[in-house]
């Protein structure tokens, strides 16, 4: 497993899955600048905005004391997550951005969804 940064990060910056997570949320506007503009209060909007939520949300939930509302926020995360691999399909079927693209959109839900459950696994194990 990769290193983590668990157990001596200072701050939220400082965790793998926050700069992933923060990686995509940038791809993720830069697909949606593309996209038409009779979007921009709809799927623009949305999409970035739940991109935003999975970063701000385990930002969140860096600062929390309880374990228990740690975990809470990156489920938060783990949800907002989800929310984009919808859009991305819509935005492929609608024709908004290509193949390479939503693959790549993909893999990046994918790495930061396997390092945040990694994340969750690790305090849930201090935990016990």
């Amino acid at each position: 497993m990769e290193n983590l940064n668990v157990e001596k990060s200072k701050s939220f910056t400082d965790l793998l899955v926050w700069q992933k997570a923060h990686k995509l949320t940038l791809f993720s506007y830069q697909l949606t600048k593309n996209f038409p503009k009779d979007e921009v209060f709809t799927l623009t909007s949305q999409f970035r905005r739940a991109a935003i939520s999975i970063s701000a949300n385990i930002a969140e939930g860096f600062k929390r004391v309880g374990k228990q509302d740690k975990l809470r926020f990156y489920n938060i995360a783990q949800g907002s997550l989800e929310e984009c691999k919808y859009f991305s399909i819509l935005a492929k079927d609608l024709k908004y951005i290509s193949e390479d693209e939503f693959a790549s959109l993909t893999n990046s839900y994918n790495e930061v969804s396997y390092l945040l459950s990694s994340y969750c696994s690790a305090i849930t194990k201090r935990m016990n």
